[in-house]
């Protein structure tokens, strides 16, 4: 959506290395492919792996400030929200869920049985282990989860208590 700072943009950089393709229009996302979207109501599980494999994995690339305009527009694909997260990137680090294109991505190829492919993705950022360190545990169950209620239970579990962003809105998970 060329809404930040494109020195700070992590999807641009992983489109500059070959980890990521930039989709410029949005009737050219693949129908079955799995979109990242913080205010879907269905979270992304292991499940989604098969179709992240077949469709691919897409993040539309916007500002937090206006994400809540962005995501009003549907876009084509399969809608799954992350679960609860801490941001491991510089600006946001340590928030709930405010994360950058590449935290998101990774994030998902981790919950999705890739870890491999989300480590490559982080490879590129210098605090991109600080992520991964920061949400390992929760990272390793949410990958086992088999439906909503676990996730859940596991956010519960982790995050209790903590205030930030939860899903797109500011509150206490409790």
């Amino acid at each position: 959506m060329r809404q930040d700072d494109p020195r700070k943009c992590t999807a641009a950089k992983l489109a500059r290395l070959g980890l990521a393709r930039r989709v410029r229009v949005p009737s050219a996302l693949p129908r079955r492919g799995i979109v990242l979207n913080p205010y879907s109501l269905e979270f992304l599980t292991a499940r989604d792996g098969d179709a992240i494999k077949a469709a691919g994995l897409i993040a539309v690339d916007c500002s937090w400030r206006l994400a809540d305009n962005v995501f009003q527009r549907r876009f084509r694909g399969m809608q799954r929200c992350l679960p609860t997260l801490l941001a491991g990137n510089p600006v946001n680090y340590g928030r709930l869920n405010i994360l950058s294109s590449a935290e998101a991505l990774a994030a998902a190829l981790y919950i999705c049985q890739r870890k491999d492919d989300a480590h490559e993705v982080l490879s590129v950022f210098k605090w991109g282990p600080t992520f991964l360190s920061l949400n390992r545990d929760p990272l390793d169950e949410y990958s086992t989860a088999a439906d909503k209620s676990d996730v859940l239970r596991i956010e519960e579990e982790y995050f209790h208590g903590r205030k930030g962003t939860v899903r797109g809105k500011t509150s206490s998970l409790q």
